[in-house]
């Protein structure tokens, strides 16, 4: 543990009204009353960066490339108190970050996850880049009212609890919230991890004007965040919004997602279908520029797909811009069912964003299929754009959560 300043707050009778205020389903009317009264949990994008010329970069893991926003380190002068550390737990990597109270972050570090090592181990030294990070900070436990904890599921949220995590072999059952918390000293909110993320984008990235948002992430899977009002949608049984398992395709022969179920979005537009489509319309004889770089032993991957796609091959181009229209009637889904104000979209399969020609395109034919399939009005206003904080979103999002609870216990 960092300190003994916060074992009060981790007393079964706090840890009782805790789990009360921050688990209670507030209705929309009621939370936005509830956070205007204490002020905006948010701040808009362009308050936190007075540089209009943020530096970009790009980024290819798991074959696919992305712009990668580098966002800026602050000093803890410039900061503003109090202060909110956000860990990252990932299949193969531990993230962590200390954010001041607008979300801007002072440190982040990194470490490997060794999940065979186990979740006891996992939680420990979770504990302690905590601990670690503060200390190099100079910061007491005094400064810190919280924690916050993404990790992959499945989850039970309310209970703290990790089920059956499909990248963390071995870590069943195990109650992470509560083991990070007492190695760390400090109370720790838990959420999903694409709930993290967007949390992330929602309170300091793309969605900060927005007052309700959608989040996808592209990559391996689909990963969604769903917020309303600063709240998260977990649902009853933590399976809130799993948005790459909507159904888009009813066919009979409909594509089959990794789940083992036929007509997902995730079967359509995460990076090993789209893969999976490109070797079908090849192995259907079209001509493509894929093929030369295939034949001299280069793996089909998202990236390649994209740098062909520039580069002016037809069937590239044609891939990437139907993974949009697959996009496009997933989301029309979403919107007829929330009604968001804004849709954001994240991960590694964005086709350099809105800095490259084609991320513009993929953006624009997803734009193309709402107009087309949803009420007019939701159309016209609806704002899509892609994310903004990178790989950062995560714990910055988790820190963002932290600060939520608080504020709830704090307003109480």
């Amino acid at each position: 543990m960092c300190g003994d300043a916060v074992s009060a707050a981790r007393s079964p009778a706090t840890k009782c009204a805790v789990q009360s205020i921050i688990t209670n389903r507030f209705t929309t009317s009621n939370r936005v009353g509830q956070l205007r009264a204490g002020g905006d949990c948010r701040l808009p994008l362009r308050a936190l960066y007075s540089d209009p010329h943020r530096p970009w970069g790009l980024w290819a893991g798991l074959g696919k490339r992305v712009v990668e926003d580098f966002r800026q380190i602050i000093a803890r002068d410039q900061a503003k108190a109090p202060f909110f550390v956000g860990v990252d737990l990932g299949g193969t990597n531990i993230k962590v970050g200390v954010v001041d109270d607008e979300g801007r972050t002072l440190l982040k570090r990194k470490q490997p996850t060794n999940s065979p090592a186990g979740p006891e181990d996992g939680a420990r030294r979770m504990g302690q880049a905590v601990c670690d990070a503060l200390a190099e900070l100079g910061l007491k436990p005094d400064d810190v009212p919280r924690v916050g904890l993404g990790s992959p599921g499945t989850m039970d949220v309310p209970a703290g609890m990790l089920l059956e995590p499909h990248n963390l072999q071995g870590w069943f059952d195990f109650p992470i919230r509560d083991r990070v918390a007492e190695h760390s000293g400090f109370p720790v909110s838990f959420a999903n991890d694409a709930n993290a993320a967007a949390f992330g984008e929602y309170w300091v990235g793309a969605g900060s004007d927005y007052t309700s948002m959608v989040m996808l992430t592209l990559g391996t899977g689909i990963g969604c965040g769903i917020i309303i009002d600063d709240l998260l949608i977990d649902g009853e049984n933590s399976h809130g919004a799993e948005c790459g398992h909507i159904i888009i395709d009813l066919d009979d022969d409909a594509r089959v997602c990794g789940c083992g179920q036929p007509g997902h979005l995730e079967a359509y537009c995460s990076a090993p279908h789209v893969v999976r489509r490109t070797e079908e319309t090849l192995a259907g004889g079209r001509a493509s520029t894929l093929r030369a770089r295939i034949a001299a032993g280069q793996t089909l991957t998202p990236l390649m797909l994209a740098e062909e796609a520039e580069s002016g091959d037809a069937v590239s181009r044609e891939i990437v811009l139907e993974t949009a229209r697959f996009l496009g009637i997933g989301i029309v889904t979403l919107l007829h069912t929330i009604d968001p104000a804004g849709v954001v979209l994240g991960g590694a399969m964005t086709f350099g964003r809105n800095e490259a020609p084609l991320g513009r395109a993929f953006r624009e034919r997803i734009e193309e299929e709402i107009r087309r399939r949803a009420f007019p009005v939701i159309a016209e206003r609806i704002k899509l754009d892609y994310a903004s904080l990178g790989g950062d979103a995560g714990y910055i999002g988790a820190a963002g959560i932290a600060r939520r609870d608080w504020r709830k216990l704090a307003n109480a």
